[in-house]
């Protein structure tokens, strides 16, 4: 009876907001430490080790910091880095100013609104590997679609290989395609920020006089800002920790001119097969990550 009564005493009473918040993350935490943070240290503990897989009888010795060290004194891996930097600003950058385009065209009302809305994110549906095939037959020089259509308009006089003549061509090639790919989920977050916008600010700069550009910058655009954070956020951090689409269109090429930090580290780890420096690249990729979400969290969360 004791018991039975002690149970309905719970039952009634429930659980605090407390710790019913810990029954419900307790899980997700476990799961997040198996998934993610056991990874993590592994590889750190890699990161300080000499592991070298084609030479197992070397052992696995305690280095410390010494892959580190081999690395920044590497001019592959230093290039990587600026190239890593270089592909995050340009691509961002570039989705950002053609993202706010077409959220405020999506913003305005016409026919089909919805529809247009609802197909403008099939490319950033599309899975990476696909639309890296895709575009990698397109560019292709005997019979890819881009170059038919260069010659016959007549931007080029003969067919070309876009991803191999130079790391130039091979560069804006990609960024072609990542534009294409990720702009409207840009587009899409920044929309979301024009539509919470009051349209009686829009008013009143008319009255005053204002004009499209001036409307822009003093009311779009700070009146935008914590999305476009948000949308920088999640974009930088993808252009920083890329692989897909440059793995399979150029896997770094021609020679090194596309090879940023997580095509780098991969070719240590599974090319050379040294899972120790690989694992230091890796961490350094994944210390510049954090430390970027950290500084736009706390911009976020900086209040006006």
């Amino acid at each position: 009876m004791a018991v039975r009564g002690r149970r309905q005493r719970v039952k009634g009473q429930g659980l605090s907001r407390t710790e019913l918040g810990v029954v419900l993350i307790v899980p997700s935490l476990l799961l997040i430490a198996l998934v993610s943070l056991y990874p993590f240290f592994r590889t750190l503990w890699n990161s300080l080790h000499s592991i070298r897989l084609n030479v197992p009888a070397a052992g696995q010795p305690f280095v410390g910091i010494k892959n580190y060290v081999t690395l920044f004194g590497t001019a592959r891996f230093l290039n990587s880095l600026a190239l890593t930097f270089l592909f995050a600003v340009s691509f961002v950058s570039l989705q950002l100013m053609v993202g706010l385009a077409i959220a405020q065209v999506l913003n305005m009302k016409f026919k089909l609104r919805a529809l247009v809305r609802a197909t403008i994110l099939i490319p950033w549906a599309m899975a990476l590997v696909i639309t890296a095939i895709l575009w990698q037959w397109m560019y292709n020089a005997v019979f890819g679609i881009i170059n038919a259509m260069f010659v016959g308009i007549g931007i080029l006089k003969a067919p070309i290989d876009f991803l191999g003549i130079s790391g130039l061509s091979a560069y804006f090639s990609v960024m072609a395609v990542e534009l294409w790919q990720n702009t409207p989920f840009m587009a899409i977050i920044l929309l979301a920020g024009l539509q919470g916008i009051p349209s009686e600010l829009y008013e009143a700069a008319k009255i005053d006089g204002a004009g499209r550009w001036v409307s822009l910058w003093r009311i779009t655009v700070p009146q935008l800002k914590h999305a476009i954070l948000v949308a920088l956020l999640f974009r930088s951090i993808d252009a920083i920790r890329a692989f897909d689409l440059l793995f399979v269109m150029t896997q770094g090429g021609p020679g090194t001119a596309t090879e940023i930090g997580s095509l780098y580290s991969y070719k240590l780890l599974f090319t050379f097969l040294d899972f120790g420096r690989g694992s230091a690249s890796t961490m350094v990729m994944s210390v510049i990550t954090i430390a970027l979400a950290i500084l736009y969290i706390k911009v976020i969360s900086t209040k006006d």
